[in-house]
């Protein structure tokens, strides 16, 4: 994606469930957040990362992630509105296909339950691995349109959001519903959802790949 237009990406590793449940990624990505920060605070010093005094516009960073790391851009994003990270300035949220669910079924889960790609058993079996014990998926890290977070959350704080979908996607009904939460408070949002593809499309198929780069792209440079 930096061979597209001129940024820098880093990629963020966290740890795993089941032996580190939620929310230990959410908490890595934080770490990695706060990495960064330090690297501003040092930009003047032999400590700081080279590549990073030369190129870097820390005023202007992104979080960007699909699937399941599209929930903990998500929630990292929301974690980082409640500390101090300046002159660090996160502006964009970018989430392909983010991985968000519920217990009550909706339509596209009931419609594509046997999906090669995303079995719903076996969405439900990760997402069981990765919540927090004796908890279940109406758990705000599973489902963010549930009562408590909503009010306990900065959603209004929330940079500039982008999202893509696809209507094969057994994921794609909770995608859209986050969406619209969050126009409803007032985030500024684009949001990109088409009938042909589904969940990680782009791994398999070279022209869904650019299709995204292209969009990222233009998010990009809009927001800027």
């Amino acid at each position: 994606m930096a061979s597209h237009f001129p940024t820098l990406v880093l990629s963020v590793d966290y740890r795993l469930a089941p032996e580190h449940c939620l929310p230990a990624a959410y908490e890595d990505a934080m770490e990695s957040i706060k990495w960064v920060q330090k690297q501003v605070l040092v930009i003047n010093s032999p400590s700081c990362e080279p590549w990073f005094k030369e190129y870097l516009d820390f005023s202007r960073c992104f979080l960007m992630s699909m699937s399941a790391g599209g929930n903990i851009a998500y929630q990292a994003n929301l974690l980082a509105l409640n500390i101090d990270i300046k002159p660090l300035k996160i502006i964009g949220l970018i989430l392909n296909v983010p991985y968000f669910s519920a217990i009550t079924r909706n339509e596209s889960e009931k419609r594509l339950i046997h999906d090669p790609v995303l079995q719903l058993a076996t969405s439900d079996k990760m997402g069981a691995l990765s919540l927090p014990e004796d908890t279940n998926r109406d758990h705000e890290y599973c489902n963010p349109i549930v009562g408590g977070s909503l009010e306990k959350n900065k959603i209004e704080q929330l940079p500039r959001c982008f999202f893509r979908g696809y209507g094969g996607d057994p994921l794609v009904n909770k995608q859209k519903e986050l969406v619209k939460m969050l126009e409803s408070r007032g985030v500024d949002l684009v949001a990109r959802f088409d009938e042909d593809g589904f969940h990680g499309v782009e791994i398999f198929y070279h022209a869904k790949a650019k299709g995204w780069y292209d969009y990222v792209k233009e998010f990009v440079y809009t927001t800027v």
